[in-house]
């Protein structure tokens, strides 16, 4: 009898340990490859390290991450993300898709998203959005803002999308001040564009002395030399991506928000549930996948009239009484 149950108490622990195996071998494993810039770019990277986190916290589950600092390493990276088992594979921006391309190719059993790029594959999520809308709800904000009656644009890599963001810019400064003057540059023509702030606040002083009094930048970790410069040249800056209104009160009058964070969670979040899709999903003003900050740290830097002004505008482009171009229209 006691021969018995002690192979019946094997027995059950070997199925249990079977059983284990298999969950373990069965969770979900979510995974999130950052582009250059750095994770804590306090920008576009940050953003989706932030809803990364926000899905780990709600969910209890871990993800996997590479910081890419290569151009070489997105490939590897993302193949070996499919390859050790993950089931839902991020990529952030546009230099991704062709790394995306080929792995989703090679693990079409394997879920991916890529934001701010469309790779058309029935295995892959492309997250896009309208920052053109953004842009020109924070253009608005700088033309109010402005006392010189000149305000700037610093971008990062000279890309399409990064015009975009100049285009909408543009398109709001004049929609407030039509005789608004709008001086732009952009950081360089590589990804290291994205992560240079001496080049930003060079950039910056240029339009500083030129008498821009408002400069927007859209350039990634290269941002943080532009807001230094508007602190120490006492004018004004404009965040992106990421609320960056806390990073200097006084200085930044505004941020514009691309909700990468959210993007990040919700493919994370999808792929758990059960309820993922691929194909592409925009993301513009109506959606609130693009907006502009507003809270404790730059509150007395907008007026009552500017506030109303600006929510007015958000208001008619969701109605379609005000059309925002973009760069891709003209």
């Amino acid at each position: 009898m006691r021969i018995f149950l002690t192979t019946i108490t094997a027995a059950i622990s070997f199925f249990t340990l079977i059983s284990i195996a298999n969950s373990a071998d069965h969770k979900f494993v979510p995974a999130l490859v950052f582009d250059m810039g750095g994770k804590f770019d306090k920008s576009f990277n940050q953003a989706a390290y932030e809803g990364a986190e926000k899905f780990k916290k709600d969910s209890g589950i871990n993800y996997k991450e590479f910081e890419v600092t290569a151009p070489t390493q997105r490939e590897q990276a993302i193949r070996n993300m499919a390859k050790r088992g993950a089931n839902v594979v991020i990529a952030m921006g546009f230099a991704q898709a062709a790394a995306v391309e080929k792995a989703a190719k090679e693990f079409p059993n394997t879920k991916f998203a890529i934001i701010d790029m469309v790779v058309d594959l029935p295995n892959v999520r492309s997250v896009v959005f309208r920052e053109h809308e953004g842009s020109f709800l924070v253009g608005m904000a700088a033309a109010m803002a402005s006392k010189s009656g000149k305000v700037g644009f610093i971008g990062g890599m000279d890309i399409p999308l990064i015009r975009n963001f100049a285009a909408g810019y543009v398109e709001g400064a004049k929609y407030a001040n039509p005789n608004i003057e709008v001086f732009q540059n952009m950081t360089g023509t590589t990804p290291a564009a994205w992560n240079n702030p001496g080049k930003g606040a060079e950039l910056a002083k240029s339009q500083f002395g030129r008498g821009a009094d408002v400069v927007y930048a859209a350039a990634g970790g290269t941002g943080v030399g532009v807001y230094q410069a508007a602190v120490d040249e006492g004018k004004l800056a404009i965040g992106v991506d990421s609320n960056q209104n806390y990073l200097h009160p006084g200085t930044m009058l505004t941020s514009m928000l691309k909700r990468v964070d959210v993007a990040v969670y919700n493919a994370m979040k999808d792929a758990k549930d059960g309820n993922w899709s691929s194909g592409i999903i925009s993301l513009g003003v109506a959606e609130n996948g693009v907006g502009w900050a507003l809270d404790q740290y730059n509150r007395k830097l907008i007026s009552a009239e500017m506030e109303e002004k600006i929510n007015q505008a958000r208001k008619d482009i969701i109605s379609g009484k005000i059309k925002v171009k973009g760069y891709q229209s003209n």
